[in-house]
């Protein structure tokens, strides 16, 4: 029998997706998860509503669909386009180095596109469920319909890679010429700590990042990787008009600080997700353990605690950028994107935020993430945002000098609880005392 490539390499997507999955990672299909039972509630479910309800409409174009009006919908904005050309997606036979998926974003929704593609895809995170996926058929023809999709989309966006939560993964994977991608080179999963030499195969990047490498805007002919890889001419490009036909996305940009940013978020949500569950299942398993053993509904078991300071901790320390890789030269966008998401704050009385870009030696100026202000940070398990809230608290007022949290000097320490007492709201008592005192 004779296999098209393109099959074969879905097929094997899928198995090596499978193959990394712990036998125990659907335990959030039990309770108190619940999974797939679960009404989501999250940006994309609640514009369902309002398109059954009348409130709102999608408006359908020839070119791109209903992409445009989604994402004016959505609040998504263009400057977040981002191109990818690796067969490594739903629709990978819509996609190639001349055909690229573009993929826009905002803090909390996600949509990808393809030309002459079936559907969009759309994914949200909710602070119940980690992260929500769903499809909108590309098709004119009666009401548009959001749906949303579960099995297919868990297959990748469920295992070890997505710390075992529903969420989303970043690969950096080299491809040949047609896009698909060559296994035997290896992939990278990409958030804020990769080094810039491993990030975006497989991607399309504009922007200007000095001498800094990477592996972006490349192709390799054949099936071998060079060891060697000379990847000069995809370097500090500022447009891709000979490599894609532009007019058919809504940017001509695959923006480097775009690229940046979502691998920080998706890695972070995760996380936040993560967070959410374990300390819910911690807390389920309490109440039982309690229950059969007689003991007080309030008894708080040494073994909660260590559940929770697991799934807590490495939350620390990512939303303070530990291990972050350091840029050695400035970097810069194209398409505006830098501005628009830090103009959205909040600020604090000085004008200061945790939006502000750096973007010389590191992301973000001041080094916690933006995310403590999402829905899904915020409405974590109390206990869970309490051991995250307090911990945050020991590294800021410097209490704890811990190795790990030696690239935050004293001056951005204070900055950072300055600027989140004036922007935070609900923070516990400790974080009103000066530190030191």
């Amino acid at each position: 029998m004779c296999i098209s490539k393109p099959y074969f390499f879905a097929v094997l997507a899928c198995l090596w997706a499978a193959l990394s999955q712990p036998v125990w990672s659907q335990e959030y299909e039990h309770e108190p998860i619940r999974y797939s039972k679960s009404d989501p509630h999250n940006r994309v479910s609640q514009l369902i509503e309002r398109l059954e309800s009348g409130q709102a409409r999608l408006q359908y174009d020839g070119k791109m669909g209903y992409l445009r009006s989604l994402l004016n919908e959505l609040s998504v904005p263009v400057s977040s386009q981002t191109l990818v050309f690796s067969k490594t997606s739903l629709q990978r036979h819509r996609i190639a180095p001349q055909s690229p998926r573009g993929l826009y974003f905002s803090d909390d929704v996600y949509v990808g596109f393809c030309q002459q593609g079936d559907v969009l895809e759309l994914s949200a995170v909710d602070p119940n469920l980690g992260t929500v996926f769903y499809t909108l058929d590309q098709n004119p023809a009666g009401p548009p319909r959001i749906v949303r999709q579960a099995d297919n989309c868990l297959i990748c966006h469920s295992s070890s890679q997505t710390k075992d939560v529903p969420g989303h993964l970043v690969r950096s994977v080299m491809t040949d010429t047609a896009g698909f991608p060559i296994l035997s080179a290896g992939t990278y999963r990409i958030e804020h700590t990769s080094p810039l030499e491993k990030r975006w195969g497989g991607w399309y990047v504009t922007g200007t990042h000095g001498p800094q490498k990477h592996l972006g805007n490349l192709t390799i002919e054949g099936n071998q990787v060079p060891r060697e890889i000379d990847n000069q001419a995809g370097m500090n490009l500022k447009e891709l008009g000979d490599r894609i036909p532009s007019d058919r996305y809504l940017s001509a940009h695959s923006d480097i600080v775009a690229l940046m940013v979502l691998e920080h978020q998706t890695e972070a949500q995760n996380l936040i997700a993560r967070s959410n569950f374990l300390t819910r299942q911690a807390l389920h398993y309490q109440q039982a353990l309690n229950r059969e053993l007689h003991e007080p509904e309030d008894h708080v078991w040494e073994s909660t605690k260590s559940r929770i300071k697991s799934a807590g901790e490495p939350l620390v320390e990512y939303l303070l950028f530990c291990d972050e890789a350091e840029l050695t030269h400035r970097i810069q966008g194209t398409s505006g994107f830098a501005n628009e998401f830090a103009q959205i704050g909040p600020r604090d009385r000085h004008g200061r935020s945790l939006r502000d870009f750096d973007l010389e030696t590191r992301m973000f100026k001041y080094r916690c993430s933006y995310l403590i202000y999402s829905p899904s940070f915020r409405e974590l398990p109390a206990t869970a945002r309490d051991y995250v809230m307090r911990r945050l608290w020991e590294v800021l007022s410097g209490q704890d000098q811990s190795p790990k949290f030696a690239h935050l000097p004293a001056q951005e320490r204070q900055a950072i609880l300055e600027i989140l007492r004036d922007t935070l709201p609900d923070l516990p008592d400790c974080w009103r005392a000066e530190p030191g005192t």
